[in-house]
């Protein structure tokens, strides 16, 4: 793992005189672009993970009740879930799809 003690590791974060080697203001540590607004929350996130929450649910049910076919049953609805979220997102609802962009500028012009 790390060749240096504990101590001199702290002993050297504490000296001024000692300079980091990258800097947060480095150009090569920024995002390229300004992140989305909407923090991931689309009708495709919600919709993939409702699903997919209701499907770990049905086979958490079977897997206590011993219904082995239960157990398939939540499995394909979370594989379900996993499909309708892709083909939402490849719809244009998803992160950066034009649905969701045309959302959020229609949110934008409301909050003026």
């Amino acid at each position: 793992m790390c060749d240096v003690p504990a101590d001199e590791m702290l002993s050297r974060m504490d000296d001024p005189s000692v300079e980091s080697s990258t800097s947060r203001s480095d150009p090569a540590h920024l995002p390229p672009s300004v992140p989305w607004t909407n923090d991931g929350q689309t009708v495709a996130a919600w919709t993939l993970v409702t699903i997919v929450v209701i499907g770990g649910l049905v086979t958490g049910i079977g897997v206590l009740v011993a219904m082995v076919w239960l157990c398939w049953v939540g499995l394909a609805v979370v594989f379900l879930g996993v499909v309708v979220g892709k083909v939402l997102q490849m719809a244009g609802y998803g992160q950066g799809g034009a649905n969701t962009l045309a959302k959020q500028t229609r949110a934008k012009g409301r909050s003026r």
